[in-house]
């Protein structure tokens, strides 16, 4: 087995044992806060118990970046065995969640992805998505490099990512937003330093729209990219 795969094998295997662990974390949490279902809006939850979920959170983040720096032997590598990582953690997730408590019921099912600065939300399919397409990316730099090509990713190939990657990301928050602003003067806006309960401020938000459209702007960004990325390597595979 070549280096390579036998390391994307091992990063995959870790990746779905860390998609198990997130699971087990919020069907325990749904047990005590959701028992009859998880279900919009979201219900209070006490702080310390909030800022709690917020590190965890990030400590699997730190996580999955030091498995793709470990992974990785340079730049290109060490990013998309970051975000291949990240993929295949998130859709794990959500087919252990789909296994235990039969949950989402569909695709497009509604979910809270993150919570800062504000509430991420979107149907399930949205973040499969995005982590489809982190793969796509991860097995290009994979291939090529397999081959003996020095893969790096140019500039503009780095600003259409970025920019693909903010726009979907502006697409998750934009619900709450608008609920925010068109919402009456007695709104709230969440923040991590609130001495309320979690969440005190978003008991009356239930998501309504989800803009596919903005999202389906930033995939295609993302998808150009990695388009671009292919065309230069197979054209030029030694082209830095």
């Amino acid at each position: 087995m070549k280096p390579l795969t036998k390391t994307l094998l091992w990063l995959t295997v870790f990746s779905i044992a860390m998609g198990f662990l997130e699971t087990a974390v919020v069907v325990y949490l749904r047990e005590l806060y959701y028992p009859g279902g998880f279900k919009f809006p979201l219900v209070p939850i006490d702080t310390h118990i909030a800022v709690t979920e917020f590190w965890r959170e990030a400590a699997t983040i730190v996580m999955l970046i030091s498995a793709g720096i470990i992974a990785g032997k340079n730049s290109a590598q060490r990013f998309s065995f970051f975000i291949y990582a990240f993929a295949v953690w998130d859709i794990f997730y959500y087919v252990f969640l789909k296994l235990l408590i039969d949950w989402p019921a569909s695709l497009l099912t509604w979910d809270i992805l993150f919570l800062i600065p504000v509430p991420w939300v979107g149907p399930v399919l949205a973040p499969c998505l995005i982590s489809l397409t982190m793969i796509l990316l991860t097995l290009t730099v994979v291939y090529y490099s397999g081959k003996g090509f020095p893969v790096i990713i140019k500039f503009t190939e780095w600003v259409l990512l970025i920019l693909g990657s903010l726009i979907a990301v502006v697409s998750f928050v934009w619900d709450y937003i608008q609920y925010v602003y068109k919402g009456n003067p007695t709104d709230k806006v969440w923040t991590l330093s609130s001495k309320e309960n979690m969440f005190q401020e978003i008991q009356n938000y239930i998501p309504q729209y989800f803009n596919w459209g903005m999202f389906i702007s930033g995939e295609a960004l993302i998808l150009m990219a990695i388009t671009l990325l292919i065309y230069r390597m197979n054209k030029h595979p030694y082209s830095r």
